[in-house]
């Protein structure tokens, strides 16, 4: 995942854009940039941030750099933004996206005559670099964009800054959002629409899927229409987006309390108390209290003055461990308990299994699961959710494949999907008995996508029932 964040102003806007990025951080890990444009051309300033927040990384930085028009990022895998000097003159480019058919765009891009691409310390390319190739491909950089747009297989937003201003390009299908922000100085452009309120911005609009637009201190004009069809991603509102956000101005809090009144609404356990697993299953938890009228409460609490982010370290047994260690269990809350508990979502299970070993040591006496989305069949190909080598990482995979001797095609899968077959409810018990739980009940599809408001075609689902 990642985020970005972009200014044009009257003034200088370093401090806009630093503290501006700096709320994106909860979407990302490894990578923070910033890249200003000013009297004296680009200045660039790129940190690794996988010990270390934003914030204390960057605190040089700001007082060295200096500029009306500025670009920056969060990213989880990529180092940008990144300087590009191409026929287009010199810009600045950050993205946020996933790139599933990169081996054909080099091949396309080597036999067009492109030379060469940087490797990371990965040995993978850098996704960015790759769009700016596409874009340089085209007589201008408005060309440029949308022939990225349409040759990229999967997602991908962009944020470009020249001496113009900041051309800004929502993905083809709007699953990610680029929303505006105004104030008398100037506009800023946003991946979260919070980011900017502090900071004196108001919300402007949203830019369409697929929309390409400039924005300078004067204002944000469009250069492409958008497209009438959009498939923005749902996880927005279960997992990535931060309490605080909106997107297509739906409260991502509101949205999760009703998606717990759902959950509410169908259960038929009755636990001594409601918990979510901080932070993103907590709304969901108290949507679900106040609907059946069991006591919400916090068995757990998130330390965070060293551990303030859930994202870090990348790597995945170190994540497990630091997501364990973070969580404080509060005794007397869970000692002779029976609890249900909220999480976002189930992905591999391994942090759930051991939580709830946990509870069980601590005295709880049940704990029924309950996650806030229905299960995931199926790898996410616009976000990097999961940089899972294998599908098969997910719970519901190993799962499915044990029941069906390992013959698992996408009919079998849908099969899977529907809460009212037979297979999904063997699939369900499965994995309750694999990890431990006293009852698992997932959120359904369709109560889930009604909770955002939104018509169901615009809404992604494909990590759930493999539908693009």
């Amino acid at each position: 995942m990642g985020g970005f964040f972009g200014v044009a102003s009257q003034q200088d806007c370093v401090f806009d854009l630093f503290f501006g990025v700096d709320y994106h951080s909860h979407l990302g890990t490894r990578r923070g940039g910033m890249t200003v444009y000013g009297k004296d051309g680009f200045n660039r300033a790129i940190h690794n941030i996988e010990n270390a927040p934003f914030r204390t990384k960057f605190d040089k930085d700001v007082q060295e750099m200096e500029g009306n028009y500025g670009i920056g990022c969060i990213s989880d895998y990529e180092p940008q933004p990144l300087i590009i000097r191409s026929h287009h003159g010199t810009y600045a480019i950050t993205t946020v996206g996933k790139i599933n058919n990169m081996s054909e765009i080099e091949r396309m891009l080597f036999d067009q005559g492109h030379a060469h691409f940087q490797e990371m310390s990965t040995g993978e390319i850098n996704a960015t670099e790759v769009v700016a190739a596409l874009i340089n491909c085209k007589a201008n950089l408005i060309e440029g964009i949308v022939h990225a747009q349409e040759t990229i297989d999967g997602s991908m937003s962009i944020l470009l800054l020249n001496q113009a201003g900041i051309y800004a390009a929502r993905d083809k299908m709007g699953r990610t959002p680029v929303v505006i922000g105004s104030r008398e100085d100037g506009y800023c452009v946003s991946f979260e629409n919070y980011a900017y309120k502090n900071l004196g911005y108001s919300d402007s609009r949203e830019l369409g899927p697929g929309e390409v637009a400039v924005i300078t201190d004067k204002g944000c004009t469009t250069l492409v229409e958008p497209g009438n069809k959009m498939k923005i991603c749902t996880f927005l509102w279960v997992y990535y987006g931060y309490p605080a956000s909106a997107y297509e101005g739906i409260s991502v809090e509101k949205m999760r309390y009703r998606c717990g009144e759902k959950m509410a609404e169908r259960d038929h356990v009755k636990p001594d108390i409601v918990a979510g697993v901080p932070d993103s299953g907590t709304a969901h938890a108290i949507g679900y209290a106040n609907r059946s009228g069991i006591p919400f409460s916090r068995p757990f609490i998130k330390y965070t003055p060293t551990w303030p982010r859930s994202f870090m370290p990348t790597m995945q047994s170190k994540r497990d461990l630091i997501a364990r260690m973070k969580l404080l269990a509060v005794d007397d809350l869970i000692k002779d308990k029976s609890l249900l508990l909220i999480d976002d979502s189930i992905v591999r299970g391994t942090q759930l299994r051991e939580t709830t070993e946990f509870l069980y040591q601590s005295g709880a006496r049940e704990v029924h699961i309950r996650p806030a989305c229905p299960p995931l069949l199926y790898g996410c190909r616009y976000l990097n959710f999961s940089r899972s080598s294998s599908e098969m990482d997910l719970i519901t995979r190993r799962v499915i494949g044990r029941l069906e001797d390992g013959e698992v095609t996408d009919e079998v899968l849908q099969e899977y999907a529907d809460p009212e077959s037979e297979k999904y409810a063997r699939m369900v018990e499965e994995i309750r008995k694999e990890l431990n739980f006293t009852t698992l009940q997932f959120n359904r599809l369709d109560d889930m996508l009604d909770t955002t408001g939104l018509d169901h075609c615009k809404l992604c689902t494909y990590c759930w029932n493999g539908k693009e």
